[in-house]
């Protein structure tokens, strides 16, 4: 008998692909009360669940064009029935009394246009300051990541760099001449 109903849905899906409203009307008939029996195993509203299988034949009646390629009719039709009850469980969830229009909107006062200017200058910034660094030695991007990044002393500098207080500010020194004639 089961081999019979999957034979006949088969044939009915193709011939409603086909445009025959009549085939569609015998699917309905077909599955309508083991849709319903399965939805009442989820929720007891009657009425929601008369909606929702309602809903999954207009959508099938509406893409008829894609039915044909279905392999097991039945098995959509449930799956169909399952996602559209808990989509109608999550929209009545969500859904308030309230009018939309009972509630203030705070608009913000920042210019979007303009944060993403100034977020687009400042990578641009970066990765200039990035470049203008390669055309250093190791030590002097040290010393002066040391003073202008990390804020610190030029004793401090000395200390982590292990020179004396003149060299670190000679080392200072060409580092920025470096820094002026690349940016040139």
């Amino acid at each position: 008998m089961a081999n019979h109903l999957k034979e006949r849905t088969r044939e009915l899906v193709n011939e409603f692909c086909a445009g025959n409203d009549h085939a569609f009307a015998e699917l309905y008939d077909l599955y309508v009360q083991m849709l319903f029996n399965y939805g009442m195993k989820i929720t007891q509203d009657q009425e929601l669940l008369k909606d929702c299988i309602h809903d999954v034949f207009v959508k099938i009646y509406n893409k008829r064009a894609e039915k044909s390629v279905i392999n097991n009719f039945a098995s959509y039709l449930i799956i169909s029935l399952k996602n559209r009850l808990f989509d109608e469980f999550r929209r009545l969830n969500f859904a308030t009394e309230d009018a939309a229009e009972d509630y203030e909107f705070c608009f913000s006062t920042t210019d979007v246009e303009n944060d993403y200017l100034h977020i687009e200058r400042d990578a641009l910034q970066s990765a200039q300051v990035a470049r203008l660094m390669n055309h250093l030695t190791r030590r002097q991007r040290q010393a002066i990541t040391l003073y202008y990044l990390e804020q610190r002393k030029y004793e401090e500098i000395c200390k982590i760099m292990d020179m004396n207080y003149h060299s670190v500010r000679n080392l200072m020194h060409r580092g920025m001449l470096k820094l002026r004639e690349a940016a040139m």
